[in-house]
């Protein structure tokens, strides 16, 4: 098996059930924006500040062409990273992609206390979370299997991930 690539919306719970998965799987973890920061050695607060949106995406798309061609990873994206049709076709070939959702309310929830996300700096809002979440849809809605984790353990995601694997007849050695 090559990676199991885990994409959706900021607090729907990537990075919790990516490292709990690359455990159980015996896989590595790899964060798509860990990566980037550590490469730009600035955090993606400052990249957005410093450089703009696009630019963070451009670096986004070199990281994504870089860990597909990685094998047995489990590896979180960034929220926007399925934006991009490259990106999109990238992760596909990289290995099964997952899309973790949760409620609105859950998102919110999730992200009180969160100071490093550069999209909701200036508006935290239901209603603004809810129309990004609109216009990321039809991206999103490309996985492969797709889990709400609203009120769900990151335990019982990662069972569900594990038990679609196996009844696909993907192999690994834990």
């Amino acid at each position: 098996m090559r990676n199991i690539v885990l994409t959706g919306f900021m607090g729907t719970g990537k990075s919790s059930v990516g490292k709990l998965l690359a455990q159980r799987l015996g896989f590595r973890y790899c964060d798509l924006d860990a990566r980037i920061v550590e490469e730009e050695g600035i955090s993606i607060n400052e990249i957005f500040s410093r450089h703009g949106e696009s630019h963070f995406r451009a670096l986004e798309t070199s990281a994504v062409r870089r860990l597909a061609q990685e094998q047995q990873c489990v590896v979180s994206t960034g929220g926007g990273a399925v934006i991009a049709p490259e990106n999109r076709r990238l992760l596909m070939e990289a290995g099964v992609v997952v899309n973790l959702t949760a409620s609105v309310e859950e998102i919110c929830r999730r992200l009180r206390e969160e100071t490093d996300r550069p999209l909701l700096r200036d508006n935290r809002s239901e209603e603004h979370i809810e129309r990004m979440l609109a216009e990321r849809e039809p991206y999103y809605a490309h996985a492969e299997l797709r889990i709400d984790t609203t009120g769900k353990s990151v335990e019982d995601v990662v069972a569900e991930i594990i038990v679609y694997l196996k009844e696909r007849g993907f192999a690994w050695k834990p």
